[in-house]
């Protein structure tokens, strides 16, 4: 008897999730390459000596391009990267789950000021990389970018979404 009725929940599942539109099943589908590029804009980084690093990055603001981020690319432009626009503070986790290059991942508070740093990720690493705090954005870096342009906690991020951009 529990055969059967386990037999029947079965089927019914399978027919349900085969009646399920197409672009619902698929958002539990694993990503399998890259995501195409997302537009960019610039971003300023203003370091406590007065020194300004520009960029242009790509900016990730829905769900979707934010699961996936920089996953499977090999490589990103020494003066880009990507920008994570969470909308409003929150804690922010990350980690390097097929992503392939590592990268310095600067955790940033709703004002512009650079609240965390975390150097040179790990490449395919699931361990957390944690915002230490709620913070309005995460940005990508090449890793080595914050050691070698001396970029520190307390430095000023400089774009649209801090409405400090000049």
């Amino acid at each position: 008897m529990h055969r059967r009725i386990f037999l029947a929940l079965a089927a019914t599942l399978a027919a349900t999730a085969a009646a399920l539109p197409l672009s619902l099943r698929a958002q539990d589908q694993e990503p399998k390459g890259p995501q195409p590029d997302l537009p960019k804009e610039p971003l300023t980084i203003v370091t406590r000596d007065g020194k300004q690093h520009h960029f242009m990055v790509e900016m990730a603001t829905s769900p979707e391009q934010q699961k996936i981020g920089e996953m499977f690319r090999t490589s990103i432009p020494p003066d880009g990267g990507m920008l994570f626009d969470w909308g409003f503070p929150r804690p922010s986790e990350m980690w390097m789950r097929n992503t392939l290059v590592p990268l310095d991942m600067v955790f940033i508070n709703q004002n512009g000021t650079i609240r965390s740093i975390y150097e040179d990720t790990t490449p395919r690493s699931l361990a957390p990389i944690d915002s230490r705090g709620p913070v309005r954005a995460t940005l990508e870096l090449p890793a080595g970018t914050t050691a070698k342009l001396d970029i520190r906690v307390g430095d000023t991020v400089k774009q649209r979404i801090f409405g400090n951009a000049s």
